[in-house]
């Protein structure tokens, strides 16, 4: 029998009805095929679109209404702007700020001039649980599948530290000819967001689907059944 068919979604940042919609695409097409299904969240759902906070609680729904379900699995990844955000924990930077933690904060209703309190204290708890405990990577070694949010290190895949999975845009990584031979690598295709791309990048190695939604693109999608070409759902 078939394996499951996997949807993996590109960077999200803060496009909360835009994640709505494709998550419908998705599910329609898990009825249309009716076969088990992965949904990866690649990560990046913070920062410079308007509604951090309702990504996040729509990521959260998604998963606790496939709780249990033997048939369908929602699977999140950390990025590295959850990294950041939690880095701001006790002390929000200028940095953080200008790279989208301004609209963050605004949406969890927090001015971040206000310093009467740790902004951490304001955000659900359950927000704040579930970022912390976010994982880098999600490893199918039977299909040769790996996900992460930014790529891989493929000198020491799949023990790449998690600084490498959220942040790298080495040419070690997306230059197929730069990889070692490594029987971890062998036949193995790293799907992956972090880097925008006006339209997904397909190789045999990796599949780029942040296609720059915050920046005017699409919110992108592959779905990747065994023995099928990839295809794309887009919102």
């Amino acid at each position: 029998m078939s394996g499951p068919i996997y949807f993996a979604i590109g960077d999200v940042h803060g496009l909360s009805d835009r994640l709505g919609h494709l998550h419908e695409a998705i599910l329609d097409n898990i009825i249309r095929e009716q076969r088990a299904a992965r949904i990866i969240h690649l990560g990046d759902y913070v920062d410079r679109g308007p509604d951090s906070r309702g990504v996040i609680d729509r990521i959260i729904a998604l998963e606790h209404a496939f709780a249990g379900n033997p048939d369908i699995d929602v699977i999140s990844l950390k990025g590295n702007h959850e990294e950041m955000m939690l880095s701001q924990i006790g002390g929000v930077s200028e940095t953080w700020l200008g790279q989208g933690g301004r609209e963050t904060l605004a949406s969890y209703g927090v001015d971040p001039a206000d310093h009467r309190f740790d902004w951490a204290d304001l955000l659900p708890q359950d927000h704040l649980d579930w970022l912390m405990n976010l994982p880098t990577l999600y490893h199918d070694a039977q299909r040769r599948m790996a996900f992460v949010h930014a790529g891989i290190d493929p000198h020491t895949f799949p023990a790449c530290g998690e600084q490498v999975r959220m942040w790298t845009r080495s040419p070690g990584f997306t230059d197929i000819a730069r990889w070692p031979d490594r029987p971890e690598l062998a036949g193995l295709r790293v799907v992956h967001g972090h880097t925008p791309v006006n339209a997904p990048e397909i190789h045999p190695h990796r599949i780029n689907v942040d296609t720059g939604a915050v920046y005017g693109g699409d919110l992108t999608a592959v779905m990747l059944a065994e023995g099928a070409t990839p295809r794309f759902l887009r919102a």
